[in-house]
């Protein structure tokens, strides 16, 4: 029985043709015998370039896994046909994984290998040589084959996998008929543990929450007022007319039942442009008037009550609980600036205007009308003190608070 010992590599590695009988005789003899007539500096060199690819597919794996779709489409649209590819390539997860790990487990499975064969020629053929030789492979491909490569494909994500795209997509197209083969058992695989392959079929949505999320997340990429506005975009459909809305003991209006010197004063030091009108009492809203027409009527002759009500226009009444996103949509469709509010049972609570909903978007206009409610002082012991008809909701903004806003929308001082 031949010994391994007993045939040195010198005596019959030029004898390819005619191997020794025993147990090193075989397929696994014959490789070493091939790769032993390699010069060793060579091997290295082969073996440098196995963990580079393998480092290549490993951080290709992550750069496409990780990267921004969303970015990628910005760029597709902008030209980029790296972009592009890449879009197409992650259409087809499962087909992009099969390329990827089929490259990546034979380049990995030829320098373990190789680096056996390299081991053994310089240390001899003993066991601990052998066991040597995996934790060398196993190290060297942790640290340049996996670890450093994917960190760097999850840092640079979005730049790298418009970059990889094009040889992954030259290396689906030459061994697409292996990925399909390897593809089928995969699919077979998944049917018998039910589990459904959705690919990308369904679009990579987001709900308006995680869109939220991305932009509070922006940081630099979004200047601070315009994450504001878009931040308050998301939250319309949750606000009401009645959140935003002048209370009833704050609104500006005319009684038309007052002498007229009492009118004529109040419209002389008004601060709006339209006051909503009444006769007597505040839920008598007999229409909308518009200064302007009064001071065109009083240049030609004397004004009067039956002039004012001539000159009034139809109030415009809005639930309580209308949301500001639909209300936007009724001004705008109405052609509208003003409407009272008003609650179930026709009472009116308070009145809100268009600049009023762009306010709770964009911020406070400067005008000329008072706004001393809007102040806030803080005392010494860390407290705050604010007008009564202050929004809770202005205060959670202002002060960083989540106050409930379930209960009264008005702070209490």
């Amino acid at each position: 029985m031949w010994a391994a010992a007993s045939w040195p590599t010198s005596c019959w590695a030029g004898r390819l043709d005619k191997p020794p009988d025993g147990p090193n005789t075989g397929l696994s003899s014959f490789r070493q015998l091939r790769l032993n007539s390699i010069p060793l500096s060579a091997q290295i060199t082969i073996l440098v370039v196995l963990l580079a690819l393998s480092g290549f597919f490993s951080m290709a794996e992550t750069a496409m896994m990780a990267s921004n779709r969303y970015r990628l489409r910005s760029a597709a649209n902008l030209g980029s046909r790296g972009a592009r590819l890449a879009l197409d390539l992650l259409a087809r997860t499962d087909k992009l994984l099969g390329i990827i790990l089929l490259c990546n487990n034979l380049v990995n499975a030829a320098a373990a290998t190789l680096v056996s064969v390299i081991t053994i020629q310089l240390l001899g053929n003993e066991e601990w040589v052998l066991g040597l030789s995996t934790l060398v492979v196993t190290f060297m491909i942790l640290v340049f084959s996996e670890i450093t490569p994917k960190v760097v494909g999850a840092n640079h994500a979005n730049r790298l996998a418009c970059v990889v795209s094009y040889p992954l997509t030259g290396l689906l197209k030459g061994l697409y008929f292996v990925v399909w083969f390897v593809n089928l058992f995969v699919a077979g695989l998944l049917r018998l543990l039910r589990i459904r392959n959705n690919g990308d079929g369904e679009a990579h949505t987001l709900s308006a929450e995680e869109l939220r999320t991305m932009v509070i997340e922006s940081g630099a990429f979004i200047p601070p007022k315009h994450r504001s506005i878009l931040l308050n975009l998301f939250e319309l459909e949750d606000i009401t007319v009645e959140d935003v809305m002048t209370p009833r003991n704050q609104i500006e209006a005319l009684d038309i039942s007052d002498p007229l010197g009492v009118i004529e004063g109040h419209l002389a030091t008004c601060y709006h442009t339209r006051l909503p009108v009444f006769d007597g009492e505040m839920n008598s809203v007999i229409g909308i008037l518009h200064v302007r027409r009064v001071l065109a009527q009083t240049l030609d002759h004397s004004l009067s009550a039956g002039d004012l009500r001539e000159m009034l226009t139809k109030p415009y009444f809005i639930p309580a609980s209308t949301p500001i996103y639909s209300q936007l949509q009724f001004f705008q469709e109405n052609r509208e600036r003003l409407g009272l509010v008003v609650d179930e049972y026709g009472e009116i609570l308070g009145l809100v205007t268009l600049e009023d909903i762009i306010e709770e978007l964009i911020g406070k206009f400067t005008t000329s009308t008072p706004d001393g409610a809007s102040k806030l002082e803080w005392r010494a012991d860390g407290s705050v003190v604010t007008d009564g008809s202050q929004h809770i909701r202005a205060l959670n903004r202002k002060l960083g608070l989540n106050l409930p806003i379930d209960g009264p929308r008005r702070s209490t001082g």
